[in-house]
């Protein structure tokens, strides 16, 4: 039905939405694929599909440790850099691991994803300079803006691997897809029948519509396709 990932990812941004990817998840047996509905688009008409690449935050409390017994104290910000350059075509920065107390993204963050074809940046927690990224058009969903800075705050200390958000398990190369209603993770295990029966949907959906503009009772409209 697609070729590679950029027919694939354009196929669902032209003929799907999460909630139906969802509703086909469900009837798989996974029931809890959506990120916590706070995660939105910085801007409603936002859509992200994409590859996850899932980046491990914490917390620390100054921009340097000198006493510190891992590396990545004595280093601002730990792997933050090395996550974004590692940044592919397609794929999506997705960010975790720290309480929401500073911004896990801003405007230079999505110049350089922008400038290496990323797909977008999910983050459990704030992002800043929303004018900027609403100028520059990469789909960000966060929890909001806030300003403050994670230099002195938070740091990076992994990246491209399993993380979980509120007991949703994000791995590298799961797809992320969402939208104003929300963020929705497809195990790369079930993507292409997930993603088929999705199709399926879609258009029985359209069929269920004009059926009921035509006049059919909504009883009826689910007795005869299904769905609804």
């Amino acid at each position: 039905m697609w070729k590679d990932d950029d027919e694939l990812f354009g196929l669902m941004r032209t003929r799907l939405f999460p909630a139906v990817v969802g509703d086909i998840l469900d009837t798989l047996g996974l029931m809890h694929q959506f990120l916590p509905a706070a995660i939105r688009p910085v801007a409603r008409t936002m859509v992200v599909a994409g590859r996850a690449m899932p980046v491990l935050e914490t917390h620390c409390f100054a921009r340097s440790e000198p006493e510190g017994k891992s590396a990545l104290s004595r280093r601002a910000f730990g792997l933050l850099f090395e996550a974004l350059d590692d940044l592919k075509p397609n794929e999506v920065y997705v960010a975790t691991g720290t309480a929401p107390q500073f911004a896990l993204w801003g405007g230079l963050m999505t110049t350089r994803a922008l400038h290496l074809k990323a797909a977008g940046a999910v983050l459990d927690g704030y992002s800043r300079d929303t004018s900027e990224v609403l100028e520059l058009g990469l789909p960000v969903f966060s929890l909001g803006g806030y300003s403050q800075d994670q230099g002195p705050r938070g740091k990076v200390v992994d990246y491209r691997v399993p993380v979980e958000i509120q007991g949703v398990r994000v791995k590298p190369g799961d797809i992320v897809f969402g939208d104003q209603d929300g963020v929705l993770v497809i195990p790369r295990e079930v993507e292409v029948e997930a993603i088929r029966l999705a199709l399926e949907k879609a258009g029985t959906e359209n069929r269920v519509r004009i059926a009921i503009q035509n006049g059919m009772s909504t009883v009826e409209a689910f007795d005869t396709f299904g769905v609804m």
